[in-house]
């Protein structure tokens, strides 16, 4: 369930939390005032894909594959 902020015309601003679904609030909870719905600045930011951890990062070319690293300095053919 989101919190929505609101504004009264008595006491100022506050923070509400109620489901999607409720209709606004007309009244304070506080104080029983006027109160109208602000307009959010939307959910947080939800990092979702590749390029967020070190690991994602595009290799350089020429560089060497670290997960796949040859115990034997990559001087041989059989740990590929």
């Amino acid at each position: 369930m989101p919190t929505y902020e609101y504004e009264c015309a008595k006491c100022g601003n506050f923070d509400f939390f109620q489901n999607m679904k409720d209709d606004p609030l007309k009244k304070c909870p506080k104080c029983g005032g006027k109160v109208h719905r602000l307009i959010g600045g939307g959910s947080g930011i939800i990092f979702k894909g590749t390029g967020f951890y070190e690991t994602d990062y595009k290799k350089k070319k020429g560089s060497p594959d670290k997960s796949s690293s040859c115990p034997h300095s990559g001087k041989c053919k059989g740990c590929h």
